[in-house]
């Protein structure tokens, strides 16, 4: 990956301790006040509106595309932004394929409805699938109605003739059919998936969201022997974790929000990325990323690596076609999203439902909170996620990314001790 209040009294971990983090050597001086200060105007000053007020030509599109994966993560919004907009799509022809991207990723982050007219001009003749598909979703956001979402998939077939073996144009075709449906469909029964992987004896990392990913989401964990990790008074241990990149692009799509379905844990690394921060993420690889590594236990390498892959559900979860995205993700060539934390100044978003969270680029993202005078976390969500997957024996695992619904609200507690309840009564 390139990019991306209370003082905590103690710090929950699951009863059996094994490992410990130590939080005295956590911190940075990029959430320190001044350094947020001078990142903020660079950015607004330099990055976008200095670029944005001179012409567009080779010797500074690389300035343009910088200004534009600045607004895509910040979702910014302003005149001196739509000018710049209107320069790089009168000049769109003549642009690379990276700055078109960046363009689009803006557009669709920061003006959902704003440009579907000029989107509309450029799909009529867009030959790059990539290219082709976030201008579909864009028109296909604003209307997915039958009608529209037909008229979009005739185009692709008149424009992209044979692409049955383009993992892309597929996904794409897919959620223009399905995608309405699927948001409405109730998921599984999640008890079995529970029992399942107690069964298979690994780690689990459950990151339970909502089809909108606006709204947060929370990480829950499910240890090796099948139970699930509480603090010492027996509750539940939740960790808050953002799903939606700032883009909120589809799955299937570089630095979208990030897919459904299963991911290996490979351990925990410290990023030296300044958006990221300090705190120990933890590294996750998609099937198709990292073939061999993604595996814990013994695998058929002569079966379908989908079949494979479906192995690892129950059975009633094996037909549900969400928990597949992060397997065709990684087959689009998606790559680094992994379970970290966040330095990026939260009043970014503070209009937005999920703040204080902050987006990424398709990663899951837990909330922290900084001290701005010495560096140091005051609240740290990631923190306490990882020091409690490693509390136990062993630094490896799967997580499982799992939309619950489509309620237009942050997930519970309450809805995942229920959930956990119900499958303690059970098993």
């Amino acid at each position: 990956m390139k990019h991306v209040c209370f003082l905590i009294a103690c710090i929950l971990v699951c009863t059996c301790t094994f490992a410990q983090l130590s939080r005295d050597s956590i911190s940075t001086d990029f959430v320190l006040y001044q350094r947020r200060i001078d990142f903020d105007k660079n950015m607004r000053d330099r990055t976008i509106t200095a670029t944005f007020a001179q012409p567009l030509d080779s010797n500074n599109e690389e300035k343009y595309r910088e200004a534009c994966w600045a607004i895509s993560q910040f979702l910014f919004r302003s005149a001196e932004i739509e000018k710049g907009f209107h320069t790089l799509f009168n000049q769109y022809a003549s642009l690379e394929t990276s700055t078109k991207r960046a363009l689009l990723e803006a557009v669709y982050g920061s003006y959902p409805t704003e440009y579907q007219k000029e989107i509309q001009q450029l799909i009529q003749a867009e030959k790059v699938p990539k290219l082709f598909a976030m201008e579909a979703i864009y028109l296909f956001r604003i209307d997915h109605s039958l009608t529209n979402s037909s008229a979009l998939l005739k185009l692709l077939n008149q424009q992209f003739t044979n692409y049955s073996g383009q993992v892309l144009l597929t996904e794409l075709e897919n959620y223009l059919l399905q995608h309405t449906s699927l948001v409405s469909q109730s998921i599984p029964d999640l008890i079995s998936l529970f029992l399942h992987q107690k069964k298979r004896g690994q780690k689990i990392v459950y990151s339970f969201q909502r089809w909108n990913r606006d709204y947060p989401g929370l990480a829950i964990i499910q240890n090796a022997d099948g139970s699930f990790c509480k603090d010492s008074h027996g509750k539940l241990l939740v960790f808050e974790q953002l799903a939606r990149s700032a883009s909120n692009l589809p799955y299937f799509i570089t630095n979208g929000s990030t897919p459904q379905g299963i991911y290996s844990i490979q351990g925990t690394d410290v990023s030296h990325n300044n958006f990221i921060g300090p705190t120990p993420n933890i590294q996750l690889v998609m099937p198709n990323e990292a073939d061999i590594l993604f595996w814990h236990t013994p695998y058929d390498s002569l079966k379908d690596p989908l079949i494979n892959y479906l192995d690892l559900l129950p059975e009633s979860w094996r037909s549900y076609p969400p928990i597949t995205e992060s397997f065709f993700a990684g087959k689009a060539g998606r790559t680094e999203i992994i379970a970290h934390g966040t330095t990026i100044d939260p009043d970014y978003f503070k209009d937005k439902p999920f703040y204080p969270l902050t987006p990424t680029m398709g990663c899951l993202c837990a909330k922290e909170t900084w001290n701005i005078f010495n560096g140091k976390f005051l609240q740290s969500e990631q923190f306490n996620l990882v020091n409690s997957f490693l509390s136990t024996p062993g630094n490896t695992g799967y997580l499982m990314v799992i939309n619950l619904d489509n309620q237009q609200k942050e997930v519970s507690r309450n809805e995942l001790a229920k959930m956990v309840q119900a499958y303690e009564q059970r098993k």
